[in-house]
């Protein structure tokens, strides 16, 4: 293979490796951007806490947005739910849900904390009286599913364990037609419950872990230009410059 056709083949690659690390620095920055736009929303309702009613949940329009929220309603005749795989401090554990039946709007979740799970993994039982409404916190989307199973694991106490929220599927386990598509977060002050917080990204990486990655893969790009430049523009081995003639 001549030095020509090698080098053509060389730049193909590293062009394709340059083309591909740029992308991923690229989607880490946006997602980078993303959360922090998300974290700059959470604040600021926080920080207003102006309560919206409850139905608010349900609004298709706001799914992926922060509302705090108050309202009255009743607890549903229904089991608990228990999401799994939930860090909290770096132990492992799981978030518990309830079904809540507001006085106007969807049937929705509500997050009521997070227990923790022992090395033998046994599901903690679930009991214990639920907060009394009006119920008050903050409305958010679910956990991201990702690329987890969402298979419902009926428990021996008749809770629900479940490694992602399928509304849907959630919905038709509990005999309802529909669940709104955001949960609620109750305030940590209020009574009842379990460990809980606001803390808006749990389980999933902070913007400037984004940031570090697409600073990594901006990098590997660099590399791979500078290292395909060397290669292209070194003397080939056993040539000699020859020296002009007087």
């Amino acid at each position: 293979m001549s030095r020509r056709t090698t080098l053509v083949f060389g730049w193909a690659l590293a062009l394709a490796a340059i083309a591909l690390f740029s992308a991923l620095g690229s989607w880490q920055y946006g997602r980078k951007d993303q959360k922090q736009a998300m974290l700059d929303q959470a604040a600021q309702v926080l920080a207003e806490r102006d309560p919206q009613p409850l139905a608010a949940a349900a609004s298709a329009d706001a799914a992926d947005g922060f509302a705090w929220a108050a309202g009255e309603g009743i607890w549903a005749d229904a089991p608990a739910v228990l999401l799994d795989n939930q860090q909290r401090n770096g132990r492992p554990g799981v978030r518990v849900y309830r079904l809540f039946d507001p006085a106007a709007g969807e049937p929705m979740l509500v997050e009521l904390g997070w227990l923790p799970v022992p090395p033998d993994r046994s599901i903690p039982a679930i009991g214990g009286e639920l907060p009394a409404p009006p119920l008050e916190g903050l409305l958010l989307a679910p956990p991201s599913a990702g690329l987890a199973n969402a298979a419902i694991q009926p428990q021996a106490d008749g809770s629900l364990l479940l490694m992602a929220l399928d509304l849907d599927a959630l919905a038709q386990a509990l005999g309802r037609e529909r669940i709104a598509p955001r949960v609620l977060r109750l305030d940590p002050d209020a009574p009842g419950g379990y460990a809980r917080d606001l803390e808006i990204l749990p389980n999933t990486l902070p913007p400037e872990q984004h940031l570090g990655y697409a600073v990594q893969w901006y990098g590997l790009a660099l590399a791979v230009l500078a290292t395909a430049l060397i290669l292209t523009f070194r003397r080939p081995r056993g040539t000699r410059r020859v020296p002009p003639s007087s």
